[in-house]
């Protein structure tokens, strides 16, 4: 049964010489996404760009279930077709042996959760700062113990969600004003390297994917056509979420760079793939055993990456444990009707590709 299963997946090279259209899709893919990834992130990071409340909250939290849909719909569906238990690779001795899709998913994102948790536990052990409503307690360079407000770990985890988009910031205006600024600095400086840690993690889930359709895309035969215009779609999409949550993070002066950079490399992954799938287009097999293994583990490393991050790092710390969550129902409202579509919109893709 294993190599009935394995000679019908062995479709060859179906790569249909449409060769222009092909290369359209590389400056087309990277124009999109890349301009719909900077927009997040131009509106809060540009004094000179004024971006309405609402449009910001909207592209934050649209991108956030476009994230977790990702997850569920465009990397576990794809993973189980690739190695599930009915496939080519599924059915060979040593992967037949247990279903290895959330074996993979439920590994990558427990060692995410370690990975998170070792960070917070090493900021409580050394600044004090913690979760919640607690006071948090700064120790100066003179030894003596210095309040610092009603400032929290989560605050500077997520954006302020009742004012134009702005700064995370470290201690409230009327905090104790013997705080050193060295401290307030010390304070500022560790909760950016959490906050980037966990935005890295995502894209780093994100570009696995992208990479993996960019070869499709530039390789592809007959579909090419629908999975052109999906594509685009799906990497806006994408690209929103992943600017979104970047425009949450405060970047210390010195490194104001950095997310126009990180923005810049999610923009390029997918078009340079398709590049690389448009040069291989005469001999790759996406069917190929090899070519299934490796998109098969790359999607459930990535999916349980995607699965920790959406609901932990996106949803659990901006609605459930939240302290500075906004209190306007209409807001509130708003927040979760944008969620709830970028979800449904992004799950909707998944009919296509």
């Amino acid at each position: 049964m294993a190599q009935v299963v394995c000679y019908l997946n062995q479709g060859g090279n179906d790569y249909d010489g449409r060769q222009g259209a092909h290369i359209s899709a590389i400056f087309v893919v990277l124009v999109v996404s890349t301009a719909v990834t900077f927009f997040p992130v131009l509106a809060t990071k540009q004094t000179k760009v004024k971006i309405p409340l609402y449009v910001y909250l909207f592209a934050r939290y649209f991108g956030a279930g476009v994230i977790i849909a990702t997850a569920f719909i465009h990397l576990l569906d794809p993973a189980y077709s690739a190695i599930g238990p009915n496939t080519c690779v599924g059915m060979t001795a040593g992967w037949n042996s247990y279903s290895w899709v959330p074996a993979i998913a439920l590994t990558s994102s427990m060692f995410i959760f370690l990975m998170d948790f070792a960070a917070e536990r090493y900021v409580e052990k050394k600044y004090g700062l913690k979760h919640g409503h607690s006071e948090v307690v700064a120790v100066g360079t003179d030894g003596t113990q210095k309040r610092v407000g009603h400032s929290t770990h989560q605050h500077l985890h997520s954006g302020d969600q009742d004012a134009e988009p702005k700064s995370a910031q470290v201690a409230d205006e009327s905090s104790d004003a013997s705080l050193k600024q060295g401290d307030s600095e010390s304070l500022a400086e560790r909760s950016f390297r959490q906050q980037i840690a966990a935005f890295l993690i995502l894209e780093f889930g994100v570009i696995f994917h992208s990479v993996i359709i960019g070869l499709t895309l530039g390789s592809a035969g007959e579909e090419f056509s629908t999975l052109y215009v999906v594509i685009v779609f799906h990497q806006s999409f994408e690209g929103l979420g992943i600017g979104a949550r970047l425009s949450a993070i405060s970047f210390p002066h010195r490194l104001r760079w950095m997310p126009y950079v990180l923005c810049a490399a999610y923009g390029l992954t997918t078009p340079i793939a398709i590049a690389i799938g448009v040069g291989l287009a005469t001999v790759y097999d996406s069917g190929s055993f090899t070519a299934q293994i490796v998109s098969g583990v790359l999607d459930s490393t990535s999916a349980g990456i995607l699965l920790y991050t959406g609901f932990v790092e996106l949803l659990a710390r901006d609605f459930l444990f939240n302290p500075d969550r906004t209190d306007d129902d209409k807001q509130l409202a708003f927040m979760l009707v944008s969620l709830f579509l970028g979800a449904a919109l992004m799950a909707l893709l998944g009919k296509w590709a």
